[in-house]
């Protein structure tokens, strides 16, 4: 493994202490959240991200729908920089979600909101940053410097942030007690040998990631990693969305990669799977199963959507051996710099 390799990999290791560390900092600002939620329910919370905070926000849109039965739904930030248009958001929750906290996009749909009578809250890793000060609520993650490009322990963290805010949302204990579990979890996870799928995809031109439920978020993570890292052309799905037409992608030996779910949607996903082999794909799957698929190893279940974040911490294992492999450098991919600001 090269050297700026291993400094990847040793940054993705650090997620399972940013998570058991973030419960401290968050205390106070969650308590203030919850109370302003339940002392005035939202009808609707509207997300604001961008890259992996994007698909962080399609793992809170899961969350708050499943437990909550409040829709959620992602701004646009465009609506704001580029038409000008002031959306209707008095009462609801606007959350923005951003590691660094500073493109512009989102902190000028974050004042919008506050402006329009949204409570607003900001889950950063950069608490001094612009979105921070332009938010109600500041939700630090508590992830420390990341050094390298391509975020992990920084989403890690954030998913690990919105779980904490569910569990107190909700006052589900279970959760609560799943959230503790996860910083143990997440570093056998990491340990956890990939080495399966290397060669289908070290000479891959493309492939497809599917998931479902609290895994779609993992899946476009995944998709987006594979991009930044890897040079490889790699489209997320979930597994019903991928029956309405992409599956015509599929031809003998074309790379599928699953993150199976362990809740109610896994049994489509499996079904899906074995469909998938048939057909001839080269499926490489995040878990077991007696169809054909090549068996990425997954911890023992425990809590559906902690079992998710368990997949993406092995995924960031398998993904620095891959882009050692193609002879990428994960730690800084051409084109892409660590704070992007788009307007």
């Amino acid at each position: 493994m090269s050297e700026l390799a291993a400094d990847t990999a040793a940054e993705f290791r650090e997620a399972p202490a940013a998570v058991a560390r973030q419960s401290k900092a968050l205390a106070a600002p969650l308590a203030e959240l919850v109370a302003r939620l339940r002392k005035r329910p939202p009808k609707v919370v509207m997300t604001c991200a961008r890259g992996s905070s994007a698909n962080a926000a399609t793992f809170c849109k899961y969350l708050v729908e499943r437990h909550t039965g409040i829709p959620v739904a992602a701004v646009a930030p465009s609506i704001t920089t580029i038409y000008g248009r002031e959306l209707r958001l008095a009462g609801e929750l606007f959350l923005a979600i951003s590691q660094s906290g500073r493109s512009d996009d989102l902190v000028e749909s974050a004042v919008m909101a506050r402006r329009a009578g949204a409570l607003t809250a900001a889950i950063v890793n950069d608490h001094a940053s612009p979105l921070a000060a332009a938010s109600d609520i500041v939700l630090p993650i508590g992830a420390g410097p990341e050094m390298s490009i391509a975020a992990t322990k920084t989403f890690v963290a954030t998913l690990a942030a919105l779980m904490r805010i569910m569990a107190a949302w909700t006052a589900d204990a279970g959760f609560a007690a799943a959230i503790e579990r996860l910083p143990d979890r997440l570093r056998r996870a990491g340990e956890l040998d990939w080495s399966n799928g290397l060669p289908v995809l070290t000479g891959a031109a493309s492939l497809v990631t599917l998931g479902r439920g609290p895994t779609l978020a993992v899946a476009r993570e995944a998709a987006l990693k594979l991009k930044e890292g890897c040079g490889l052309h790699a489209e997320a799905f979930s597994g019903a969305e991928f029956l309405h037409g992409p599956i015509t992608l599929v031809a003998p030996d074309y790379p599928i990669m699953i993150f199976q779910p362990t809740d109610a949607a896994a049994s489509g996903i499996s079904e899906l799977s074995a469909r998938l082999v048939h057909k001839g794909a080269l499926v490489m799957r995040a878990g077991s199963g007696a169809d054909g698929a090549i068996d990425l190893p997954v911890l023992a279940p425990d809590h559906p959507d902690a079992d998710a974040v368990c997949q993406i911490q092995s995924f960031y294992g398998f993904l620095v051996r891959l882009a050692d492999r193609r002879g990428n450098d994960l730690h800084a991919p051409r084109h892409l710099q660590k704070v992007t600001r788009t307007r």
